[in-house]
């Protein structure tokens, strides 16, 4: 159904700062009617090749197909085929949500009686039916991304585009959308959902790609891709970790232990380590090594594969701390100058 292949993206060319690249020989193909998810962190480049898909953006460079059509050629054509729910709502605070809807339905050229019976079919399905008629000003987060969700759908979209659809709601508006997504799903609609949430990626998605520094690092579906690590997880803490430098002297002391796989420093959970290893009896070997060195346990965890050691051994580190990494880099003047214009 979607045909990314090649795509670059940079932004920033011809000014004084150095160009960013956002996207770098990016490409996914994407099944008819599965549920596929993006997963990586802010600043991954996952928006960036949405609003390409959605013909809100070109690239610099590859390609991009809809149901056989080229959206660089035809995004007429592609359009009709889409409905685009971006990361930021903005609604018109005068309207109330049934006028916002019927709005939308007029830009589609919708005839009035069928506009009219999708609204409020739309109503239903997202329960929206006690606060519709009020004006959308008074809205909360939750209530927006429900409008906004059933705005992009009017049109009976065949693909269905979500940018971080769930960021910041609360667990009833979150738990009413993901039931509206699977519900599309075996209605045939194709959804193609990014997000950082773990959790919401693996209970959802047919298939995901975790996007890293504009590029597609792993692919697969969420069981294969757990499945082919092949071991079980351990969070370890030891009370000595202090800092950084301490945490990596035990790091490097565990990765020649027996049937450890991989190391990792979490930063963002006080300088654990994230282990992934072959078995349960690892565990015991780990034990046994740190008290030879002199480190008791202070907290050890283990659990079946995540995402997050999926995500842990493709790029080296955890999602959490690519979050933070992402959020350090950030200028707040730069983004308040940027936010103006």
């Amino acid at each position: 159904m979607i045909e990314l292949e090649h795509l670059s993206k940079q932004y920033g060319t011809g000014r004084r700062s150095a160009p960013v690249r956002a996207l770098d020989d990016f490409s996914l193909l994407i099944p008819d009617g599965s549920l596929y998810g993006l997963l990586g962190p802010n600043g991954a480049g996952k928006t960036t090749a949405l609003r390409i898909l959605c013909t809100l953006l070109a690239p610099d460079s590859g390609s991009v197909r809809v149901a056989g059509l080229d959206a660089l050629r035809d995004p007429r054509g592609v359009r009709r085929l889409l409905g685009y729910v971006a990361q930021e709502v903005a609604l018109d605070k005068i309207l109330t949500g049934r006028e916002l809807l019927a709005l939308q339905g007029d830009l589609y050229h919708l005839a009035r009686a069928d506009r009219d019976a999708r609204i409020a079919e739309l109503i239903d399905l997202l329960g929206m039916g006690e606060w519709i008629d009020r004006r959308c000003g008074g809205y909360s987060g939750g209530m927006r991304r429900r409008l906004d969700l059933a705005a992009g759908l009017l049109h009976r979209p065949r693909v269905l585009v979500l940018d971080e659809p769930t960021v910041g709601l609360d667990i009833e508006s979150r738990a009413a959308i993901w039931q509206v997504l699977r519900q599309l799903r075996e209605g045939g609609t194709t959804v193609l959902l990014s997000s950082h949430y773990l959790e919401e990626v693996d209970a959802l998605a047919d298939r995901l790609a975790i996007v890293e520094a504009g590029r597609v690092i792993a692919e697969g579906s969420p069981a294969s891709l757990k499945g082919a690590l092949g071991g079980d997880r351990v969070t370890l803490r030891v009370r000595e970790f202090s800092d950084e430098a301490e945490a990596s002297r035990v790091q490097g002391l565990l990765e020649h232990c027996e049937g450890v796989r991989q190391v990792v420093i979490n930063r963002a959970q006080g300088y654990s380590l994230n282990l992934v290893v072959e078995n349960a009896a690892v565990v015991d070997r780990l034990r046994s090594q740190l008290a030879a060195a002199e480190l008791p346990v202070f907290a050890l965890a283990q659990s079946r594969a995540s995402l997050d050691d999926v995500y842990l051994q493709a790029t080296g580190r955890t999602l959490m701390d690519a979050e933070l990494a992402v959020a350090g880099q950030r200028d707040p003047k730069a983004e308040r100058k940027q936010a103006m214009r």
